[in-house]
């Protein structure tokens, strides 16, 4: 388990981590959402001791990182898939780090092969691409064979192939009883592997809950399909809010689909067709999220017809 307290990190003017209290089970993957500059690396950093809290306490299993005797078959961590020497093969940086926490080179050969780099194990780090650093360095928070497991980004750089596997990986962790933090802003991924999501803004919690408590907050939300779209329109308005997708097709919040259709049957108006709306991890981050992303873009203003043509 992980266990955060009252977690605060401040540099000059900027408190980048604001009073974080939360914990990570076990038995669970848990998603670490936020947009960038939210505080989330600074987190993990703190959580594996390479930075230093202003206040509070980052442990795992009950300690800090630092007063772990063997860190690698503690937690294993992968937060900079290119922190390694281009001028090592795969295999050697793997054994210096297995050297280091008494883990056989056995292990490393083991580890090498689970992640797919057997084949390319003795070239130099500095010939590998992007996706195949990433498989390292997960090989190297794979090296002790740790109860707790601290990714950020792990997909990055990898094929669809290695987003599979990477997201039954983490799926297998879980299922074995493992602590499993996981930072991602692909929402889609996370919605397909995590069990409960952290999101943070602005260096504060924003939301801890699982998946589908989050996706519940949403609300209802309806798509409906009549010849007499205008009409039900009008029925539904002052009940929900109420958004025309086609000539056809309505898009309802706030009414689940039984009270829509019940609705439009009150009403006399034919449906051709009524279904709940698929809730998505995206919307509901977006929601939760809003005010607090610190580097926002904006859409071109688009010039007028007749400007274009001058």
């Amino acid at each position: 388990m992980i266990s955060v307290r009252g977690l605060t990190k401040q540099y000059g003017g900027v408190r980048a981590v604001d009073d974080l209290t939360f914990d990570v089970e076990p038995g669970k993957v848990t998603g670490f959402l936020g947009p960038n500059g939210a505080g989330k690396s600074t987190t993990m950093r703190m959580v594996l001791g390479l930075d230093r809290p202003t206040a509070g306490t980052a442990e795992v299993a009950g300690r800090r990182y630092a007063d772990l005797a063997a860190p690698l078959r503690e937690v294993g961590a992968l937060l900079d898939a290119g922190a390694v020497h281009p001028g090592r093969s795969g295999r050697a940086h793997l054994r210096i780090a297995a050297r280091s926490n008494g883990i056989t080179v056995r292990r490393v050969d083991e580890v090498l092969a689970q992640v797919g780099l057997d084949r390319v194990a003795r070239r130099r780090t500095k010939g590998y691409s992007l996706g195949m650093r990433q498989r390292l360095g997960i090989a190297g928070a794979l090296l002790g064979d740790p109860p707790v497991l601290v990714f950020d980004e792990p997909v990055n750089g990898l094929d669809l192939d290695g987003v599979r596997w990477i997201r039954g990986l983490l799926r297998g962790f879980a299922d074995e009883g493992r602590t499993v933090l996981v930072s991602s802003h692909l929402m889609s991924e996370m919605q397909l592997v995590a069990d409960r999501v952290l999101v943070i803004g602005r260096g504060r919690l924003l939301a801890d809950a699982g998946i589908e408590d989050v996706l519940r907050g949403l609300g209802h939300r309806v798509r409906v399909r009549s010849p007499r779209a205008e009409q039900l329109h009008g029925v539904l308005a002052d009940r929900a809010a109420v958004e025309r997708v086609t000539a056809e097709e309505l898009e309802v919040t706030g009414l689940a689909a039984a009270e829509v259709g019940d609705l439009a049957h009150a009403a006399g108006v034919p449906v051709h067709r009524l279904a709940e709306a698929e809730q998505s991890l995206e919307q509901a981050y977006l929601a939760l999220t809003e005010g607090s992303v610190e580097h926002a873009g904006h859409a071109p203003e688009r010039p007028a017809a007749a400007e274009v043509g001058r």
